[in-house]
């Protein structure tokens, strides 16, 4: 497969060759005939890409924000690390694409091999796109026409939250790509249009839509225009297209409206606006989201949850099927908004256009027959050939399974550091795996978990995917003799949790059991190192408060998902029971989880008692501020005390010798969690968290969670 990428970082745009896509559940496999540049997101992504640091920070001011809350509580050193990290990271580019279905999703209802179907799929010769976001494309109608259908939904979504009616007078502010299809679907709704922009071009193309036009680059006013376009009582309603810091489109929207009329931001504008605009007239002001209910809903996108019709009539794919069928009776007509036809494989040169002319339209993307090259589960990476001269005596040789942005920015190169050699980066998409995989010198990428479980080069699995997948691949790796590094939690059920533990006792009493690690990397920090050290010689029992201020995270986020994720007190809390449990040396006895709000689960507290004597309290709170410790942890034992502060600062209070160990950037110990392990397989040492506390605290978190569901039922 071959796929546009944008660079971030140093505005690059190339094609990478990557593995093909595994096709889900839900979604569909489309080998691509034609996309379609987005003449205004694309440029976007690409003029940014291309700006300096500063003028990037500029953009995104809430981002400099963020930035500057971690650096003051992880420090500049990991801060910058984070920063040029997610620069790094390409995107891809596209969401326009229409192509044929060579392979449909278990789950997949009314779609099947050989359809030709629109999608938001991006550029690239073979896609995965989910079936609630493809729609299949009338024999009439044309692929290079049908790849406009995306951009027509954008907007006709802008239109329907307005409700224009026949006869109505609308204003499109911003003639581009949108705006002209904006124009079209407003003459079709039998409405007037009133088309604005700068570019005389453009405005041509308006009229020879049936729109009325206003050039403002001519000192035509478009306050006055409106308004005797509207016959002096004000446009109904306005479609704001344009792409622009300025707030003069908005409120020249305002200025221009009837009494309670209706704005309908669509595209990118300034929004310093004039109170008084609105309040006087009673006006109505909505941002559009996208193609239509249902976008960036994980149910509808990527479970395959439609919305009923007799309550949502125009979904996101309902959206798509409407612009289709109105291109297919001819009510739209794209044929003159086609200003470029570039072959693929010459697609950079194609953001080169579109970066210097900005009355490009449409850039169509046409694609040649694919090879059986394009379906490829694996392909080779540049550092192939180097891995394979090294000793498997010196490097252990480790396989990826998952590359988001934990095991992509941390995992990798703690694995790296600590000596490990990256075989293999697997994921679904097959273009994340590449680029990580090439940033942490891997060689290969591939789509195909199983080859990489059979694969007799490779010593160890790191498992970082979806927490719902961890546990039963943990049970595939462990039946191939492979040693297994889980990203926590280990498993999200009791079940799951047993089995693999029946699973392990088998093996072992073989004498074959490989070693099983869980990344409770926090344990093997030097902060916790010194913790453990000062405590061993204090024999009573101890209390341990961990407080997290966790911040919030969205409802919709998979994390927070019970199935997918687990919820974040086993997906994370289970951190810092693994830390108590560590810190105590003794077993938990007993644990009681409280929340502060039964409607959400990610404010809570769990109280642990254990076999010593010792207590642990983790206070998971998603309702802090940044400006609090992330992390903080409190020891306190026989009229001593210790305060760690985000990994970074331990002071003690009452210790002979000890006052203070400060480090200039946060540890949470990665690498050595990542060298413990290897040095485990590398001099068949025992597993570097004996087993039964791996189990022992994965059940806990799993109690506490359970505990906590119970409350909220």
């Amino acid at each position: 497969m071959k796929q546009i990428l944008q660079d971030l970082s140093k505005g690059l745009t190339y094609i990478e060759e990557a593995p093909a896509p595994k096709v889900s559940n839900n979604s569909l496999l489309v080998k691509t005939e034609a996309s379609l540049i987005s003449a205004g997101t694309e440029r976007m992504l690409v003029d940014f890409g291309r700006s300096s640091l500063i003028q990037k920070a500029k953009q995104q001011p809430e981002k400099v924000k963020q930035v500057i809350d971690k650096a003051r509580t992880d420090g500049i050193a990991t801060t910058i690390d984070a920063v040029r990290s997610k620069l790094a990271q390409p995107i891809p580019l596209g969401y326009c694409n229409v192509g044929t279905v060579v392979e449909v999703g278990s789950d997949v209802i009314g779609f099947k091999d050989g359809d030709r179907v629109l999608s938001n799929g991006p550029h690239a010769d073979i896609v995965r796109v989910p079936q609630n976001l493809c729609a299949k494309v009338p024999e009439n109608v044309a692929s290079d026409a049908a790849t406009f259908s995306v951009s027509g939904a954008i907007a006709l979504q802008g239109i329907r939250i307005a409700k224009p009616t026949l006869g109505e007078s609308f204003a499109v502010i911003g003639v581009g790509l949108i705006g002209l299809l904006a124009v079209q679907l407003l003459r079709a709704q039998g409405c007037r249009v009133l088309a604005f922009d700068f570019d005389e071009k453009k405005l041509a193309l308006a009229r020879n839509f049936g729109a009325m036009t206003c050039n403002p680059g001519k000192a035509e006013d478009p306050i006055s225009a409106g308004v005797s376009f509207s016959r002096g009582r004000g446009v109904d309603g306005v479609i704001v297209t344009a792409s622009t810091s300025s707030s003069d489109p908005i409120s020249q929207a305002a200025r221009m409206s009837r009494k309670r009329g209706r704005i309908v931001l669509v595209g990118v504008t300034g929004l310093d606006l004039n109170r008084s605009d609105f309040y006087e007239k009673e006006l109505s002001f909505q941002v559009s989201c996208s193609y239509g209910p249902g976008r960036y809903d994980k149910k509808y996108e990527s479970m395959g949850q439609d919305y009923p019709i007799g309550f949502v009539r125009w979904t996101a794919q309902r959206n798509f099927e409407a612009v289709l069928d109105l291109l297919s009776n001819g009510q739209v007509d794209v044929s003159q908004l086609i200003t470029h036809r570039i072959p693929f494989e010459e697609a950079p040169n194609a953001y080169d256009i579109l970066t210097s002319d900005k009355s490009v339209l449409g850039l169509l993307l046409e694609y040649p027959n694919t090879t059986a090259a394009a379906y490829e589960s694996s392909v080779e990476l540049p550092n192939a050939e180097e891995a394979s001269t090294v000793s498997s005596s010196t490097e252990k040789a480790c396989t990826f399974i998952g590359a988001g942005n934990y095991a992509s920015r941390v995992l990798m190169p703690a694995f790296r550091k600590a000596g490990g050699r990256i075989q293999n980066v697997v994921t679904s998409s097959g273009t994340s795996a590449v680029i990580h995989g090439k940033a942490n010198r891997a060689s290969s990428a591939s789509t195909d978990i199983d080859n990489a479980l059979a694969d007799p080069s490779t010593d160890a699995i790191v498992i970082a995917t979806q927490h719902d997948t961890h546990a039963s691949i943990v049970q595939k790796a462990l039946k191939v003799g492979k040693h297994v590094f889980v990203e926590k939690p280990l498993a999200l059920d009791l079940i799951a949790v047993e089995a693999i533990e029946t699973l392990y006792n088998e093996l072992q009493s073989q004498g074959s059991a490989p070693k099983i690690m869980v990344g409770f990397n926090r344990r093997f920090a030097p902060h916790s190192q010194k913790i453990k050290k000062l405590l061993a010689s204090q024999k009573g029992p101890k209390a341990i408060i961990a407080t997290v201020n966790a911040g919030a995270i969205p409802a919709y986020h998979w994390t927070q998902d019970e199935k997918t994720g687990g919820g974040r007190i086993v997906g994370e809390a289970c951190h810092f029971i693994d830390l108590i449990r560590y810190y105590t040396g003794s077993p938990i006895t007993s644990i009681k989880s409280a929340l502060a709000n039964p409607s959400l689960g990610d404010i809570a507290t769990i109280t642990l008692r254990f076999k010593d004597g010792s207590i642990g309290t983790v206070h998971y709170f998603a309702n802090g501020n940044a400006a609090f410790p992330k992390e903080r942890i409190e020891v306190f034992c026989e009229g001593k005390i210790l305060q760690l502060d985000n990994f970074r600062k331990l002071r003690g209070l009452g210790w002979k010798g000890f006052q203070k160990l400060n480090l200039w950037r946060q540890d949470k110990g990665q690498v050595q969690c990542a060298q413990s392990f290897l040095d485990a397989i590398q001099q068949d040492q025992q597993n570097p968290i004996p087993f039964d506390e791996i189990m022992e605290v994965s059940r806990a978190s799993i109690e506490a969670a359970q505990q906590a569901k119970g409350q909220r039922a």
